[in-house]
């Protein structure tokens, strides 16, 4: 079982989207950088980045250099979208989570993001 936001977490969100048929699916021809930042978590601010490119996706500790977006949010919002606990859309909207960057390219890949959540919430975590 994987440590939440640890490498062990993005190594397996990497196998589990690339073996996704409807996540695969969702990345189809396309090209996208999102960088993740957690703050407030119990070992200080956490960064990540989704690379999605040449029908692939890679989640990985650190910064994306030239993402197109950004999403920011608290450790503990960050763990109830994780859980299934929080929807995305809804977290947005009350501000729990904070988008940067080409806002445009956020909306055009929003089924690529909602499956995203989807196969995430599907990894085994510990929390």
């Amino acid at each position: 079982m994987a440590e939440f936001l640890s490498a062990d977490h993005m190594a397996a969100a990497t196998e589990a989207l690339n073996a996704d048929p409807g996540f695969r699916n969702s990345m189809t021809n396309t090209q996208l950088g999102l960088q993740f930042v957690v703050t407030d978590g119990p070992s200080g601010d956490v960064r990540y980045y989704l690379d999605v490119a040449d029908g692939r996706a890679s989640m990985e500790l650190g910064e994306l250099d030239g993402a197109d977006a950004s999403v920011t949010s608290d450790y503990e919002s960050a763990e109830a979208m994780a859980r299934g606990a929080l929807n995305v859309q809804m977290a947005f909207m009350t501000g729990k989570i904070k988008v940067g960057g080409n806002m445009a390219t956020i909306m055009m890949n929003q089924g690529l993001i909602n499956e995203l959540v989807r196969v995430q919430g599907g990894i085994d975590i510990e929390f």
